[in-house]
């Protein structure tokens, strides 16, 4: 009885000493996390946007950021077995459980990586007692692992790794597991099944293992399943289960695969549903007088935008309000901001040479080069490469199975320098590829990137109902568009240039590029917003589509309105900003998007024998 009241006051003393020290929700993070696992479809910066959402928010308290270190092998014998643990440092071993070959290299990284995950989330439920309050894990969630087996790209469970150390280190309270990953949590539920004191909670599309247990929740929905339906198998559940089994701590796994867009998961959650779920869980935890820790770990994400969801729930968790999160292009700027101090300057060029921008692939815009030694008059090849891992994009390639990467630079063309990403798994692929140059004739007296051409495709993804091909693509994209454009930001930034300006060629470039870019004359912002009016209600690849086959018709003359690519620009000074966002500019440009009228003609269905 004295050792508890020990316990119970060192506990008090802890708490006190944290609230002194450290304002904000306890987030658990390392940059090592940007490097990704080989061939692992989960963003490897998924975890770094959710950071930078808080940063920018004003939400990021930075005594309240712990990096964590990587698990004990004593910790990790605690659920593994030792034969296992041998088995683990074999390339094979690793491609088995990442569903993915990998070299001797690529196996040691993932194994390193995940035992350093490991390490964050042993440190998130040790906050969570220390503080009483929520901690975030901006990773791990490993719950397939089992003693003796690694699957499903989880290589150690961390969540039981962390569990057998508290009980190892004497706390007694109940444990709930609380695993809301659209996949089955078996891995963490088979280590508990014989222990009443740990209940692994789990509402996933499909059983993996068995449920048999002697404190498990297992409910199996199937796929297709939307926002009303598990809602309310949650909402039955869940809260019974506090009343009842009086958790002393909650380890949630705050999964978003279970997102409609997800890559590999197949239910219909929505962004709220998602939100509201994690409310549920949290208020279950720490509503009605429980203020029960509770450590929440990433677990499971793949699509997109995966980061978002997480990121909403955060923000909510640090301020008490619901909010949104920055959009990426905001945070992928941030990212380059911080690495501008390894950006070293060279002598400056004048070429002013126009270009437009006909990229084959992605809806974007993008980076170029000068005629001089470096990059756009700044950067060495070294230094191009060394940006580029260093923000993240080489280790988002590689995750998407891009495994042996070569940075090119050719500063020899007279139609401007050359940044390209080549990769040689096999046959050579051209992954990235843009052209630039810096111009004083593109926007009257003012210095701006003008971009003569983008490449960002990845051969062997394939389109699909979801990705569907835009005119002008061969191959779906990388999703690294806000990535580029956020260092060309910087670049103007940090050397006094106004902006980026390119020429869009297709109607869908103009339309997903709105968040930043302006089109250079008033009158082409007014026929853009016209035609924006009449395709109206459909998906952007059919708008795209409908644009590309003349099927808008000015209702002027009744003539075919075609598409005409249109000079944009990226303000980033002052000054090139009010050029195209001042009362005069947004005056004429609603003037003309009055004048103007136009209507899709419905498409021709060819003749059925």
């Amino acid at each position: 009885m004295r050792h508890r009241w020990h316990r119970s006051l060192a506990r008090v003393a802890r708490r006190a000493w944290y609230r002194l020290r450290a304002r904000g929700i306890p987030l658990v993070y390392d940059p090592i996390y940007e490097r990704g696992v080989f061939g692992v479809p989960l963003d490897p910066l998924r975890g770094e946007k959710i950071l930078a959402s808080l940063d920018e928010t004003g939400l990021l308290a930075r005594e309240a950021l712990w990096t964590p270190r990587p698990a004990s092998l004593q910790n990790l014998l605690r659920v593994h077995t030792v034969e296992y643990l041998h088995q683990v440092q074999e390339p094979e071993t690793l491609s088995r459980i990442c569903g993915v070959a990998m070299t001797g290299a690529e196996a040691e990284a993932a194994l390193d990586l995940q035992r350093l995950m490991t390490g964050g989330t042993i440190q998130a439920t040790r906050l969570a007692l220390i503080t009483g309050e929520v901690t975030a894990h901006l990773g791990g969630g490993f719950h397939h692992a089992l003693p003796d087996k690694g699957m499903g790209y989880c290589v150690f469970n961390d969540v039981a790794v962390a569990i057998k150390r508290l009980r190892a280190r004497g706390f007694e309270e109940p444990i709930l597991v609380v695993d809301l990953d659209v996949h089955d949590g078996n891995g963490t539920r088979a280590i508990f099944a014989d222990d009443p004191t740990v209940h692994t909670f789990s509402i996933h599309n499909e059983h993996w293992g068995a449920t048999e247990t002697v404190a498990s929740t297992s409910i199996a929905l199937g796929a297709g399943v939307d926002d009303a339906t598990f809602l309310g198998v949650l909402r039955e559940a869940l809260p019974s289960l506090f009343e009842s089994f009086r958790p002393g701590l909650v380890v949630y796994l705050a999964g978003t695969d279970s997102a409609e867009n997800d890559r590999l998961g197949n239910w219909q959650l929505s962004g709220a549903g998602l939100f509201e779920r994690d409310r549920l869980v949290t208020d279950l935890a720490r509503g009605n007088g429980r203020d029960c820790p509770m450590a929440v770990l990433l677990a499971g994400g793949y699509g997109r935008h995966a980061w978002r969801y997480s990121a909403r729930y955060f923000l909510w968790l640090a301020s008490g309000r619901e909010l949104e999160p920055p959009p990426e292009d905001a945070l992928a700027l941030q990212r380059f901001r911080r690495l501008g101090g390894a950006l070293r300057e060279g002598e400056p060029t004048d070429d002013e040479r126009p270009f437009v921008l006909t990229e084959e692939d992605l809806v974007g815009l993008v980076p170029g080069a000068s005629p001089a030694p470096r990059f756009l008059g700044y950067f060495s090849r070294h230094a191009v490469e060394l940006l580029l891992e260093r923000s993240g994009i080489l280790a988002q390639l590689r995750a998407k199975g891009f495994r042996t990467l070569r940075v090119e630079l050719d500063t020899r063309n007279s139609l401007g320098h050359t940044v390209r990403v080549v990769c040689e798994d096999g046959l050579e692929e051209v992954l990235l590829e843009l052209r630039a140059e810096r111009s004083r004739r593109m926007v009257p007296e003012m210095e701006v990137i003008s971009l003569e051409w983008l490449l960002l495709q990845n051969p062997r993804a394939d389109f699909s109902p979801r990705r569907p091909q835009l005119p002008g693509q061969k191959h779906p994209g990388l999703g690294l568009l806000r990535d580029i454009m956020g260092w060309l930001m910087v670049v103007c930034e940090q050397h006094g240039l106004d902006g980026i300006f390119f020429t869009t060629v297709h109607y869908h470039i103009a339309v997903q590029s709105r968040r930043l870019v302006k089109p250079l004359r008033a009158a082409d912002e007014g026929r853009l917003r016209a035609f924006s009016k009449a395709l109206s209600g459909l998906a952007l690849a059919e708008a795209a589509t409908a644009v590309a086959e003349g099927r808008m018709i000015d209702e002027t003359t009744d003539a075919p309105a075609e598409w005409t690519p249109i000079a944009t620009v990226v303000p980033v000074s002052a000054r090139l900003k009010a050029l195209v966002t001042g009362p005069e500019y947004e005056d004429a440009a609603v003037r003309e998007a009055r004048r103007l009228h136009f209507r899709l003609r419905a498409a021709t269905t060819p003749p059925t024998e």
